[in-house]
């Protein structure tokens, strides 16, 4: 499917460098789209998630480059607010205002509530809510200063339901929820839409960490959580992508505050 509405527009993507939103990043390219690329550059209190993204930013960047788009790549922390407001304010220097958000910097960890350290439980929150909440913080005011935009906060099936062993991904997750409906009512009268998708599992170097950690592969990982309801082991980053571009796009322009499931029919049972 062509968006010929997406050439010469600007995407901001965190956790850019690899599986999602890398993904994203190239799919916006292909469409002649400018990407503005976030991701970390330095280590993270989770060892499996120590993975080279600053030198995997440069790979994006030359990708993006190779397919005939423009790409500005930022190197920081989503918790950091200094960061963020840097990348947004240097980004739209270098293209001139941000028309879609693709929220997508995350982890995701097994553990007990009670066993839980102060530390896992407050990483796990402000990577995957307050860094959204900040990147929110610093783009909203560009587009509503443009007078439309597109926000997508990428959430989980965990943002639907309960999780074992997952209490704080499944918390911060569902908090995405409320942040997207809230900045969807906040900001309809300026034009912006905002959305959550809720993902089953991703075949990206994430879910590789966390098989590891359970000493098991992937897809086992993936049945075990699904109860072989779902037809295919994983959802592959590209199809995440596709749909990230379709609610992005002039096709979706009803759809805001909404919760869009991507979940191969797990949520059914």
């Amino acid at each position: 499917m062509n968006y010929s509405e997406f050439k010469n527009k600007t995407v901001f993507i965190t956790g850019a460098a690899k599986g999602q939103g890398r993904a994203v990043a190239l799919a916006f390219a292909r469409e002649g789209a400018n990407v503005i690329a976030f991701d970390l550059g330095k280590k993270l209190t989770y060892p499996i998630y120590n993975d080279g993204s600053k030198s995997a930013l440069a790979d994006l960047k030359a990708e993006i480059e190779a397919l005939g788009a423009k790409a500005y790549v930022y190197a920081g922390d989503v918790r950091n607010a200094a960061d963020l407001q840097a990348a947004v304010e240097e980004g739209v220097k270098a293209f001139g205002t941000i028309d879609y958000l693709f929220n997508n910097a995350g982890i995701c960890a097994y553990g007990y509530s009670h066993e839980l350290t102060e530390n896992e439980w407050d990483s796990m929150i402000d990577i995957n809510l307050k860094g959204a909440w900040l990147a929110g913080k610093y783009i909203i005011p560009v587009m509503r200063k443009a007078g439309s935009g597109v926000i997508i906060n990428n959430s989980s099936v965990g943002g639907l339901r309960g999780m074992n062993r997952l209490s704080h991904y499944a918390a911060s997750k569902w908090a995405l929820v409320g942040l997207t409906k809230s900045w969807a009512l906040e900001n309809a009268e300026h034009g912006i839409r905002v959305i959550s998708i809720h993902p089953t599992g991703v075949n990206t170097p994430m879910n590789d960490g966390l098989a590891f950690m359970e000493g098991a592969t992937p897809e086992e990982i993936a049945v075990r959580s699904a109860g072989n309801l779902i037809p295919v082991p994983w959802i592959e980053p590209e199809d995440v992508a596709d749909s990230v571009l379709f609610l992005c796009s002039d096709k979706a322009k009803y759809v805001t505050g909404s919760q869009y499931v991507l979940d191969a029919g797990l949520l059914t049972r």
